[in-house]
């Protein structure tokens, strides 16, 4: 199965979706204006979860990586606590056991390097827009806990990771948190060693010409 036999499904349900979705017809607008109005609002909120698959995906496709999502990454209380009592630096050099949770994180994407080792965890973001102190302060509270659990969370699947790292990807290039600790859409061909990018933008544009194509209906 090649790599838009397994993303353009996602983008196909987003768009009957989109298609079929209820919504208020303001006065002002009208009916057609306001549907193409909830439409489009909706369309950026799905964009971020067909991003995330076409990024994994992408990966899947390079010969020296292992790729998968966690929906239950487990955070202890001691990472919680340890949060804002140290440097950016010394947070990338604290390790700390995996295993006891007092709550849960949802993980976008985490990689596997066999060419170097490294385990690398991602929360994928569309980065078109600036988001406030408040939800910065919990990407990077989320962002540190994780960068100190990961490395023994890969020993728990004997991957055995000499290095671990957490980023935030913020694709569209709006950074909420500067480098290393995040990444922009035009940096992760380097970043990955493998044409990622150039993937994800033929998903982008299926997904923008359906979209399109779904407005033009209406």
């Amino acid at each position: 199965m090649t790599y838009l036999d397994r993303v353009t499904p996602v983008v196909d349900l987003t768009i009957s979706r989109l298609a079929s979705q209820r919504f208020l017809v303001d006065p002002i607008s009208g009916e057609k204006f306001s549907r193409q109005t909830s439409i489009i609002s909706s369309a950026y909120k799905r964009h971020g979860a067909i991003l995330e698959v076409a990024i994994r995906e992408s990966l899947r496709e390079s010969n020296r990586h292992q790729v998968w999502r966690e929906d239950a990454f487990k955070v202890s209380r001691a990472a919680d606590q340890i949060v804002g009592q140290q440097s950016d630096e010394a947070y990338s050099s604290t390790t700390l056991p995996y295993g006891e949770a007092v709550r849960t994180l949802q993980i976008d994407m985490i990689a596997f390097d066999e060419a170097d080792k490294t385990l690398r965890a991602y929360e994928i973001k569309r980065g078109n827009g600036a988001f406030d102190a408040g939800k910065i302060r919990s990407i990077r509270r989320d962002l540190t806990v994780t960068q100190m659990l990961l490395k023994s969370y890969g020993e728990t699947f004997k991957l055995n990771p000499v290095k671990a790292e957490a980023r935030v990807i913020f694709y569209y290039g709006i950074r909420s948190l500067p480098r290393p600790y995040s990444l922009i859409g035009a940096e992760l061909n380097d970043h990955f060693g493998f044409g990622v990018y150039d993937l994800v933008e033929t998903a982008n544009a299926y997904f923008r010409q359906k979209l399109h194509d779904l407005l033009e209906r209406i």
